[in-house]
């Protein structure tokens, strides 16, 4: 996508119209009633964050109140409608359970520019038959790059389902971040952890501090011995039962490079995340 020759920084007012935006384009119709993203992460660039920051509580605060008025304008009943000359065509857009949750990040990703404002939403979905247990989650994506806006691309995901633990699960890893106490069961030899976001896909995703990096490490399980293996991808590190892991990133003339550096993980650790958040990990051969 081309940018602007110049980007401008972004301000308070953009990023709520940006929220009201992302709302209105990630409206899921039921038949009774349509259900808006309830949760918004929204990435800003670091000179952006360090300008507004002071004010993030009021954005945020304001950003509720635009999203509400927002809703009762789209469910604001026509001319023709209120003298039952006609009937209403889309059922009514029902306002969050737990009312509307705004949380403003820094943006790390390498390419990010002043005025670039990203925005990530959520609903809940109900769980689908053929994908077993969990919630479906519809994830809305919205970008302004420094001036232009991209159209919402939603993104289906299947939350982890803290239930029984699935055939073949080699590893039992939990924590609880922003969103609560979580299990997350590792099936496959090798997953990415990470806060996520645009360009950074994640197999065990966390909701906290932007402290802990998008992709902040590997973790490999070896499947002639079992073991396990993790690499720090991150920015503020990891530890293993309190030892911190080698780096395993290097800036080269600017450029990110990966120097394969792997610390064992014992079949009960510890894992710290840049010391702001915590997992408790536990291989399947442990019981």
């Amino acid at each position: 996508m081309d940018r602007p020759a110049t980007a401008n920084p972004a301000t308070a007012r953009e990023i709520i119209l940006e929220i009201v935006r992302n709302m209105r384009e990630g409206l899921e119709p039921l038949h009774y009633s349509t259900l808006a993203p309830a949760i918004y992460h929204v990435y800003l660039h670091p000179g952006d964050m360090e300008r507004l920051r002071g004010i993030f509580p009021r954005i945020a605060d304001e950003a509720r109140r635009a999203l509400d008025a927002e809703l009762d304008s789209l469910n604001r009943a026509s001319f023709a409608e209120r003298l039952k000359l006609a009937r209403r065509s889309e059922p009514r857009i029902a306002p969050p359970e737990g009312g509307w949750q705004v949380q403003i990040l820094e943006n790390t990703d390498d390419d990010a520019e002043p005025g670039d404002i990203v925005i990530y939403s959520e609903l809940a979905m109900p769980a689908k038959p053929e994908f077993g247990g969990g919630a479906m989650t519809k994830r809305i994506a919205t970008r302004r790059l420094g001036g232009a806006q991209t159209a919402a691309q939603p993104v289906y995901e299947q939350a982890p389902s803290p239930e029984a633990a699935p055939q073949g699960a080699c590893a039992v890893i939990e924590y609880e971040d922003n969103g609560g106490k979580k299990t997350y069961r590792m099936t496959k030899d090798e997953i990415v952890a990470g806060r996520g976001g645009r360009d950074y896909w994640t197999d065990l995703k966390f909701d906290t501090l932007p402290d802990v990096s998008r992709e902040h490490f590997r973790l490999r399980r070896d499947p002639a011995s079992g073991r396990f293996f993790l690499k720090d991808l991150s920015r503020l590190g990891t530890t293993v039962n309190g030892e911190k892991a080698p780096s395993s990133v290097e800036f080269v003339e600017g450029e990110k490079r990966d120097r394969n550096l792997e610390a064992p993980v014992p079949d009960r650790a510890r894992i710290g995340l840049a010391d702001v958040l915590f997992l408790d990990f536990r291989s399947a051969s442990n019981g």
